[in-house]
């Protein structure tokens, strides 16, 4: 029964903040300046090089506005909203990639971001926490200051500073890496995956190195704290041998928080990394979001921040149902 009550107050909170951040994300974007249909009218104005009739303005405008989701009032648009979203996924054409779907725009660049970031995120979890654990079980010794200055040097290194060096050495300096990635469009065989990796090489190197300072300094601060606990010192007592009080006794009870850490930022994972996308013009979802905001593309804008929401809730939802498994003492109830 307490199993049961506890996953159904979790899925209530789930649904909850899905309904919120929807909300949120169908009110926002009517709040910035600018008018898209508008836009679209002086464009296709532009390309024909000739004034419309007032007549011929007011159709386009209601067949925008229909085909958009823009007709009625703001409460219908929203309920609207709702039942397109909830039940079929549905976000309509792209207005910067008309008549292209939305949904398969975000398909289009979905796998670039999930693969860059994921595989990111994974690197420099694994590779700080490991590195992190050793500085911090053997604080003491000169290796394990250097390794802690590693992580002190890289961690308050903003983003783009970091982004920008890496492009000047390995882009600029040693033309090793191309400064802007070409994804050649193709099956997916060996020679488009090694492709693939040389362009992602430099945007996955910088998003390593900015998550490895911190992994570094908080594990080496868990590890320090952890080894002091009674019982490690008495699996010392008892002769438990180094590695295995490290690992067995340290590493598994300072790895709760870094677990926590790891599953929200997969679930960030699908928002894309902007600030990368943008400076490596790397074909993700952050690209694609960005894109949207300049041209006031309502709906690309929806379908990509309800792609992130429905991670980053997914991901908080997740984590309290396994969360138990690592700690007993929510699956005791204490």
């Amino acid at each position: 029964m307490k199993l049961t009550q506890y996953v159904l107050q979790r899925f209530a909170t789930y649904l909850a903040v899905l309904l919120i951040g929807l909300t949120i994300t169908f009110f926002l974007p009517r709040f910035m300046p600018g008018d898209p249909i508008s836009n679209y009218i002086a464009q296709i104005q532009a390309r024909a090089n000739q004034n419309l009739t007032p007549e011929a303005v007011q159709q386009i405008r209601d067949s925008l506005a229909e085909l958009y989701g823009l007709k009625g009032s703001l409460f219908t648009q929203y309920i609207n909203f709702m039942k397109r979203v909830l039940l079929h996924f549905d976000f309509g054409p792209s207005f910067t990639s008309y008549p292209t779907p939305v949904s398969e725009v975000l398909l289009k660049a979905l796998p670039y971001t999930a693969g860059l970031l994921l595989t990111t995120t994974a690197i420099s979890w694994l590779l700080g926490n490991l590195i992190g654990l050793i500085a911090g079980y053997y604080n003491k010794r000169l290796g394990a200051t250097i390794l802690e200055l590693l992580g002190i040097v890289l961690y308050p290194i903003p983003y783009y500073i970091l982004a920008l060096t890496v492009l000047i050495i390995l882009a600029f300096w040693f033309p090793i890496f191309p400064l802007s990635p070409t994804f050649l469009p193709g099956a997916l065989d060996w020679q488009m995956f090694k492709l693939i990796l040389y362009n992602s090489f430099l945007p996955a190197l910088t998003l390593v190195l900015a998550g490895f300072g911190w992994n570094i300094l908080s594990m080496k601060a868990l590890a320090v704290s952890t080894k002091e606990e009674p019982y490690v010192q008495f699996a010392r007592l008892k002769g438990v041998p180094n590695w295995n009080r490290m690992t067995r006794y340290v590493f598994r009870n300072a790895l709760l928080p870094q677990v926590t850490a790891l599953i929200l930022s997969l679930g960030t994972v699908f928002n894309g990394a902007l600030l990368t996308e943008m400076l490596f013009s790397y074909p993700g979802v952050g690209l694609m979001m960005r894109t949207a905001a300049g041209a006031g593309d309502y709906n690309l804008l929806y379908g990509s921040i309800t792609l992130s929401i429905i991670a980053v809730a997914t991901a908080a939802f997740v984590l309290d149902l396994i969360y138990p498994l690592f700690d007993p003492r929510i699956r005791l109830g204490r």
